[in-house]
């Protein structure tokens, strides 16, 4: 697991600067660090050691020396592409998986990526051709930006590295954030900083002559099977997941898991047979802390479990560095669990396993229940349905007409992921700034559009896959991962697992009965009942708690009257947002978080 950074070099310091950019993501890659510069090009890479730890530093080039690779991630079937392309002649100076892809993209070109088993990113220099080729992985699990500025094409693992450039110009895209204001994330391709762009999940890039061309390599296709039984594919899933955990186990140092009380987590932990499992909680309540269950789930398959409480004062003060870790701001208050878990296990492995993907691939996310939770509803014609709901709009807030004004509107108008924070309307009226932003419908329409004639469940999941989990759930594993020079590996997102997954009948993956029907079924073979039946909370946060107490409710406040705030907020409907909450009229923690992420997330970049 490493750092990449690198730009077309069109000025005289391009060593120095090199070096600065590569400086500026030390974190992902402690142990060592190497650049080539030349006069068309400079590229920098930060190595945390994890396969071929003699040899496997880079850049590396291919035999003649004409083309040079940075690479982030891991391959996991490079053994295999290793033994076909030493058959198809290619001379191999090292056993690591890096160079797989350099005499990969050498033999088969683009097609090289669906062969790929793994998560990266990566980009490949070709002297003869003075062409930069660049990949990101199926599902988005290892970030790759990308600019263009002033006659300079730069990209990188992180955004924070294009700062050192003096060609970047830093500004903030406002438009992105009144999007954010809605998703809690960034949810289009250019980033909060205007002109930066994200290289999107599963698309490859090339640069040449200064033109930019991109393009997608492969596609989530959900197509059902109804041939196969609840049984059958249960043990189809059992077998798949094995495979895939052993794939990701494959490194040349210790590897560990994180462990929370869910069935995701502790299928991970019990089928990998680590060493060591990691959780996080906060004070001794149930609703905030699972290293009880952990550590009895531990016990349970004969590992040792290493755990932390944290508390309120170290979550605050270390929320700005997390951000700048985080490059966006994302307001996901797990991120902060995820930050003090990976740094715990940062003191013992080199590498963890992790339980991502799973409820976006089988189904999980109570929400997805809706659908038929609501079907007797459904009977009333939409026309009814519809009137139903614009007249509960116009009703002030009482408990139950969320329900109607929500299933007054179609799928595609209430549903844009798990988190809906703002309103457009609602952002629109807190806004001092005037945007160009897209409605959140312009936003998910076109991956709504390619699963139209799918049933609801699976809409949901699709849209999940493409948007929440690249966007909240993937950016916050690896960017507070890498901030505690951690590599953290999902073996839930693998290529074969998202093959059969997509294969699943929905009646299998959400039931009235459960989410994560078939999964659940497959993991109680490894872990007990409790485990495999247990409602998900993933290292919940008691945000909503704190923001009553005197000492952060006037640490917001504070934020939220600043002359920063001023700049893009009607200050005074913050602060009655927060005065409802702390009154208990309304929860208005995750809108309340929202905001105050931005405006932490804005003074480390922007003060």
């Amino acid at each position: 697991m490493c750092g990449i950074v690198g730009f077309t070099n069109k000025i005289p310091e391009a060593e120095q600067v090199i070096e600065k950019m590569m400086e500026a993501i030390r974190h992902r890659g402690p142990d060592s660090g190497g650049k080539y510069v030349d006069e068309d090009i400079a590229m920098g890479f930060r190595r945390l050691s994890i396969i071929d730890l003699s040899t496997g530093s880079q850049p590396i080039f291919n035999e003649d020396g004409s083309m040079v690779l940075t690479f982030n991630g891991e391959i996991y079937n490079y053994q295999s592409l290793r033994e076909e392309l030493i058959s198809a002649g290619h001379c191999f100076k090292t056993n690591t998986d890096s160079e797989v892809l350099l005499h990969g993209y050498e033999e088969w070109g683009k097609d090289m990526l669906p062969r790929l088993r793994g998560m990266f990113a990566f980009v490949i220099w070709d002297k003869n051709k003075k062409e930069l080729f660049g990949a990101r992985d199926f599902f988005g699990i290892k970030p790759l930006y990308y600019t263009e500025m002033n006659g300079t094409f730069m990209y990188g693992s992180e955004i924070k590295s294009f700062l050192k450039h003096p060609g970047f110009k830093k500004e903030l895209n406002t438009t992105a954030l009144e999007n954010y204001l809605t998703f809690q994330y960034s949810p289009c391709e250019e980033t909060f900083f205007k002109g930066v762009f994200k290289l999107l999940p599963a698309h490859w890039f090339t640069y040449s002559g200064g033109k930019l061309s991109t393009g997608r390599y492969w596609e989530i296709s959900f197509d059902a099977d109804e041939g196969p039984n609840l049984d059958e594919w249960v043990e189809k899933i059992s077998e798949t997941f094995k495979d895939s955990v052993s794939a990701h186990k494959i490194a040349d140092v210790e590897v560990g898991s994180f462990l929370s009380s869910g069935v995701d987590s502790s299928y991970v932990a019990a089928v990998a047979n680590v060493d060591k499992t990691f959780t996080v909680g906060f004070g001794e309540d149930e609703r905030y802390n699972e290293i009880g269950y952990a550590k009895e789930f531990s016990k349970y398959i004969g590992k040792d479990n290493i755990s932390k409480v944290i508390t309120a004062e170290e979550y605050w003060d270390n929320f700005p560095k997390i951000q700048y870790h985080m490059d966006e701001p994302l307001a996901d208050p797990a991120a902060v669990a995820l930050y003090f878990v990976c740094r715990l296990a940062a003191e013992k492995v080199k590498v963890v396993l992790s339980g991502e993907g799973a409820d976006e691939i089988f189904g999980g996310y109570n929400i997805y229940k809706e659908p038929d939770d609501v079907a007797i509803y459904n009977l009333i014609p939409r026309p009814i349905r519809r009137c139903i709901g614009k007249c509960a709009e116009k009703l002030p807030a009482h408990r139950g007409l969320n329900f109607l004004i929500r299933r007054g509107k179609d799928l595609e108008e209430r549903f844009i992921g798990n988190a809906y924070i703002f309103s457009e309307k609602e952002r629109k009226s807190l806004l001092k700034i005037t945007t160009d932003a897209p409605s959140a419908k312009e936003i998910t329409k076109p991956f709504y559009d390619k699963v139209r004639d799918k049933d609801n469940v699976t809409k949901m999941q699709y849209l999940d896959l493409n948007m929440w989990m690249t966007g909240d759930i993937l950016l916050k594993a690896d960017k507070m991962s890498m901030s505690n020079s951690l590599e953290l590996r999902v073996p839930f997102l693998d290529r074969e697992v998202m093959a059969l997954a997509q294969r699943i009948p929905k009646k299998y993956r959400v039931t009235k009965e459960n989410t994560k029907f078939a999964m659940r079924k497959a993991a109680l073979a490894a872990c007990p009942p409790l485990t495999a039946n247990k409602k998900k909370l993933g290292f919940p946060v008691p945000i909503r708690v704190w923001l009553k107490q005197d000492e952060y409710y006037n640490k917001v406040r504070a934020a939220f009257e600043s002359e920063r705030s001023k700049q893009f907020f009607n200050t005074d409907k913050l602060v009655e947002l927060l005065d409802q909450h702390r009154e208990g009229k309304y929860d208005n923690s995750r809108k309340i978080w929202t905001v105050y992420t931005f405006l932490v997330w804005h003074e480390v970049f922007f003060s």
